[in-house]
């Protein structure tokens, strides 16, 4: 009797510490350290996604672990992809995380565009956020080659243009993927936006047709009034203005064409400047520049899609701080209109 009660003693004995190892061992490890990144490859079994797990620090016990799915018929679900869990994430929350591919959100890098931006200040702002190079990314945009692009296909090969893809990067704000960025397609991501947002504009085929512009003419205009004009309102109203000076056969005599040149913007033109030789002064040439001279926004291209009517030839810049402009229909209505806004200068 006293054998028979020491070997249940024994057996009770046993069986308290293999329970407390099993429950002691389903537990959490101990939390407070780094989160750790581990990756679940296609066609990983249960198995090796457990030894995984005690690899990593993550579990105590793969064998335990497994032996937990198995009895809550759990492991079948899991999906692939990298992960990240800190120490002290439960037995459940990690099978969560798996069932539901809970995957670890890609490392991202976000830069904006302006609407207006040149080639250069484009090719700046992504290597500034990206890391790329900035001499490779303007490289590339000074080349028409091997882009999967129709808009590409319309840029004229005789034009004499400063740089291949100016005005066809569409300015907006950019969000990618760091993994496996390269200059090549961070510059096709841009390309393809130009092409998607053109067909936010209703009809946009059809009234270019209407027009009788080329793509490359389109882009070109809307880059003018881009850097032209500041107001909203006024973007249709200054693209018939460049209409009507073309029909007339005017020089356009836009002072952004000029600063397009500079290596610097001014703040105001001198004489010299506007003599500069270039096939883009469009006080010395008849006729539209080569080409855009930045990125012009969606309503800047609507707007020359869609001109307001009037006979206004001129235009001059308030200087009421508005930023809008005065319109005249003569040059002798443009010459008084110089003068108010100069006037507006001086607080009279």
């Amino acid at each position: 009797m006293k054998k028979l009660g020491i070997t249940l003693f024994l057996l009770l004995l046993i069986a308290g510490g293999a329970g407390w190892y099993v429950w002691n061992g389903i537990q959490p490890v101990e939390g407070g350290g780094q989160p750790v990144e581990f990756t679940i490859e296609p066609g990983t079994g249960t198995s090796r996604i457990a030894e995984l797990l005690e690899e990593n620090g993550l579990i105590k016990n793969d064998l335990l672990f497994k032996g937990y799915l198995r009895l809550n018929e759990e492991g079948s679900r899991f999906m692939a992809g990298t992960y990240e869990a800190s120490p002290g994430t439960t037995y459940q929350e990690l099978i969560t995380m798996l069932n539901n591919g809970e995957v670890k959100p890609k490392e991202m890098v976000k830069f904006t565009i302006p609407e207006g931006y040149t080639v250069r200040q484009t090719a700046q702002t992504i290597a500034e956020a990206t890391g790329l190079e900035e001499q490779e990314l303007l490289e590339l945009m000074d080349s028409v080659n091997g882009w999967d692009s129709s808009l590409v296909e319309g840029i004229p090969a005789e034009a004499e243009l400063r740089h291949q893809l100016e005005g066809y990067l569409f300015p907006a704000t950019y969000e990618l993927p760091k993994e496996g960025l390269t200059a090549l397609s961070v510059i096709q991501g841009m390309l393809s936006q130009t092409e998607k947002r053109l067909e936010d504009i209703p009809n946009w085929e059809s009234l270019l047709e209407e027009k009788g512009l080329s793509i490359h003419e389109l882009l070109t205009i809307a880059s003018l009034v881009e850097r032209e004009v500041v107001a909203d309102q006024e973007r249709a109203l200054v693209a018939g203005v460049i209409y009507n000076r073309l029909e007339q056969g005017m020089k356009l005599e836009i002072d952004a064409t000029v600063q397009y040149l500079l290596d610097k913007p001014k703040a105001r033109l001198l004489f010299k400047d506007l003599e500069v030789e270039s096939p883009y002064n469009t006080y010395r040439n008849p006729g539209l520049p080569p080409g855009p001279i930045s990125s012009p926004s969606l309503a800047s291209i609507e707007a020359v899609l869609k001109p307001e009517a009037s006979q206004y030839l001129f235009y001059v810049t308030k200087k009421d701080g508005t930023q809008e402009h005065l319109f005249a229909k003569t040059y002798q209505e443009h010459l008084k209109n110089i003068e108010i806004s100069n006037n507006m200068a001086q607080g009279q």
